[in-house]
This record gives structure tokens, sequence and C-alpha cells, in this order.
């Protein structure tokens, strides 16, 4: 939207047509005591050269490549190949809003359902919807399907779930009358599937798992569906990480019902948390109980493939108290990105993508162990990331990194207390063998 300067006189002609005296009338309605009576304490004008200069400095602390940074926990810093961001600026994908009108956003429509054909084939389900905000409120719209599926109220979701996405489940659910369940994690950071069994019951709506889980660690998803699918609950699978999709089964081989993730991975670049952009994807019985909208594929009368939103179901395509959502955001912009990383890429690019992730977790996570003062799990399976034990405080260790100018990785002790002596490390394919080198150096020299 452009900027439209106005003069004082303008102001006055607008004043005079609306019939007010003085701008001040238009807040009449705001308290007196809530109102700042002195101007604001803004700086000098810049000039446009100061002011790049100035935005450029502000833009840098936003920046995840000034410092060598293994931090991951749902963010991941994957390298974005020029073709991504060369044609997702085109002016007729830039610009693009929601194709409510089919004759005139083909190419939108198009790119949607190709969008929703790839993240089908990638998480081995049978549809998949567009225009979810981030994996986050996907995975609280997946519990809210479950209900809308069974009308059950109790949800199961894993400590191992990222403890953000679960606040996220658990403001969305709070005013919806859900019992929700904590499954404890095992001392080997997995899921305890015997606490599953112990905690489902007839009015078991959903049980929620993430995978890779937020330790990094990769759970056994079929031993643990097998129990809730006799339970007669709803399976449900967060990805925050699906680059890991390329070398691990997915989901939908394992007769998940909903599928969620974080397509940020796919094609943007971390901006500091968002945009991203919300995977959803789930069996073709439950395409009524989806949220967000559904592109399909059809003829139009001379017989030539068309593109129309076969369901939209938010509550302004007059669905009013009846819609599954009230996501409004379009999200396509992220979408194609992510169908033009994962065509640039192809099967095989993203097996060897995911194979260089695993690579270089696993050579950092062997050489880590090796230090006197800090111990890994080399156990359990993982994908990029995996947790450290430290016998110093995580502040000392982390302040000693950043004078290094490392970035450590994400301290535990946030989220989960009782592993206050714990940090995550994660390792992408853009991280070097001199990068984990540099890193293990420096712990070794606590």
């Amino acid at each position: 939207m452009r900027y439209i300067p106005n003069t004082d006189d303008d102001c006055q002609k607008m004043m005079q047509e609306i019939g007010v005296d003085d701008v001040e009338e238009l807040f009449s309605d705001i308290p007196e005591k809530i109102k700042l009576k002195r101007d604001l304490k803004l700086p000098d004008a810049l000039s446009e050269p100061e002011l790049k200069e100035h935005c450029k400095g502000l833009s840098e602390k936003n920046s995840g490549h000034r410092c060598l940074s293994f931090l991951g926990a749902g963010m991941y810093d994957h390298y974005i190949p020029s073709v991504v961001n060369h044609l997702l600026s085109r002016s007729e994908f830039y610009t693009a809003y929601t194709p409510y009108q089919p004759e005139i956003s083909q190419g939108t429509l198009q790119g949607i359902y190709e969008y929703q054909t790839l993240i089908c084939q990638l998480t081995g389900m049978e549809i998949a919807n567009a225009s979810m905000y981030d994996g986050a409120s996907a995975l609280a719209e997946a519990v809210i399907m479950a209900n809308r599926i069974n009308q059950k109220n109790e949800m199961l979701i894993s400590r191992a779930v990222h403890p953000e996405y679960r606040e996220v489940v658990n403001t969305y659910t709070q005013a919806l009358g859900f019992e929700i369940k904590e499954i404890p994690v095992s001392e080997n950071l997995l899921t305890d599937v015997k606490e599953i069994e112990k905690l489902l019951s007839p009015k078991t709506s959903s049980v929620v798992i993430q995978y890779p889980n937020f330790f990094g660690s990769i759970e056994d998803i079929k031993k643990i569906a097998e129990p809730v699918k006799a339970a007669g609950a709803l399976f449900i699978v967060a990805v925050p990480e699906p680059v890991a999709l390329g070398i691990l089964n997915p989901p939908g081989l394992f007769g998940c019902d909903i599928v969620v993730g974080e397509g940020q991975v796919f094609g943007s670049p971390m901006n500091y948390g968002g945009p991203s952009l919300g995977i959803f994807a789930a069996r073709e019985i439950h395409t009524r109980n989806i949220p967000g909208r559904l592109v399909g594929e059809t003829v139009d009368k001379n017989g030539e493939r068309g593109y129309v939103l076969t369901m939209a179901t938010r509550e302004q395509h007059i669905r009013r108290e009846k819609a599954t959502s009230n996501i409004c955001t379009n999200e396509s912009l992220c979408a194609l990105a992510a169908s033009i990383y994962l065509c640039t890429m192809g099967k095989n690019g993203l097996k060897r993508l995911a194979e260089l992730n695993l690579n270089k977790a696993i050579y950092a996570r062997e050489k880590i162990s090796q230090l006197k003062n800090f111990s890994v799990n080399t156990k359990t399976p993982i994908f990029n990331e995996f947790v450290v034990s430290s016998k110093i405080s995580v502040d000392t260790v982390f302040k000693k990194l950043l004078e290094e100018n490392i970035i450590g990785g994400l301290s535990l002790a946030r989220f989960y207390p009782e592993m206050n002596n714990s940090f995550l490390v994660c390792l992408t394919e853009k991280h070097k063998k001199e990068d984990i080198d540099k890193l293990v150096s420096v712990l070794n020299t606590l």
C-alpha cells in the first residue's frame, strides 16, 4: 500500500466534510487518563542513505549469520536455492491474493494444488490443504479437528512435542472444554509407550507425537500407533523438521490420521520466527472436517484442465457457525516457495540433503561424547538435533561459546526445569566440518 501524505489543507477539508473541528474529536471515546499528553520522543529525521544504513544495522541484529549458530528447535537454517526467490518475487506471484475468482486465479490455484500434491507425497497422506499459519497452530487445528470427528474431549500429547506447540494447543482449546494429558518422556528421550497405554481410555480423542521429537530423537511411531488405533483414538503426528522425511518413512505409512508440520524449512528464511507455513495433511475420509482451503483439479466446458477452490471452510464463506476454522491469511506465497524448493531438490535431492543433516549431527554427537565435561545419548536414533548434558552450568557454557562468536544451541531449562544442565544442538547442511570442530574445540576448554 502506498503512503499518501496529507497537507494541512487536505486534513481541514476532510474534517469539514465529516463535521468535526479538530482531529482530537476523532479520539473522544478514548479516556483522557490513558492519552499521551506529550509529543512522542522520536529521533530527528534522517536522509535516505542514513535511513538505509540505520535499517541495515537493525536487520543485522536479526541475522543468524553474524554468529556460528547451532540453534534449531523448530526453526531451521537450511540453504535456499537461488531459483526459489527468483521465481517467488515475480509480480504475479508476489502480489497474489486469496483466489476467490478461479477465472482470474488459475496460476495461484495451480500453485496451491501442486503444493498439496507434494505434501501428500512427502507425508504419505491422501489429502493436504493450504494456508495454515505455522506448525504450532496447525497442530492446534488438528486436535480440534479430531474432536469434530469423534466428539471426544480427552487429548494425549507427548512431552517430547515442541513445548511452544503444546502451549498453542492449550491456548486454542482452553475454552472448548478439552482435557489435555501429557505423556511422560523416558530416560532415552523418547515418548513412553507404556504410559500411553495406561493413559488411553474410551474418552481419548487423539494422541499427539512429534517425529523426530523435540529432543531430536526418532520416535517409533509404528509401535505407538498400534495401541492408539486399538483404543479408537485418532493418531496425530507433528513434523516441525520435515527435511527428515527425506530419509524417514512417512507418517502415513503407519496409519496416522492427521500429519502437521512446519514448512519453513522448504524455501523460507528464518525471519526471526516468521512468516512460516503450516503443513496439514489427513486421510481422505476426513476431508469435510479439514480446516483451511482445498484446491481441486477439474476440466472446463472445452475439456481444458482447470483449478478451483473445492473446499473453503472458513466462516466468511457463508459457513458461519459451521466453519471448521477461522483461518483467513493467505499463505500461498510460502506454499509456492515450498513447491519450488521441493521440485528443485527432487526426491533424490531431498534424500541427499537429509543424509547430510544426519551425518553432520552424528559426527558432532560422537565428538562431543568424547569430552570430559559433556555427555550425550549415542544409542537413540536422531536426525539433525541431539541433547548435550553438561557438568558445567549451561549459562557458563553459552557465555564462553558466545565469546568465540558461537551460539551453542537452546538451553532446555526454559522448557524442562529438570533438564537445567542440558542443551539442544542442531546441525544442518550449512555447517562445515570446521564449524563442528570449532564448537568441540571450545567446549573442550571448559
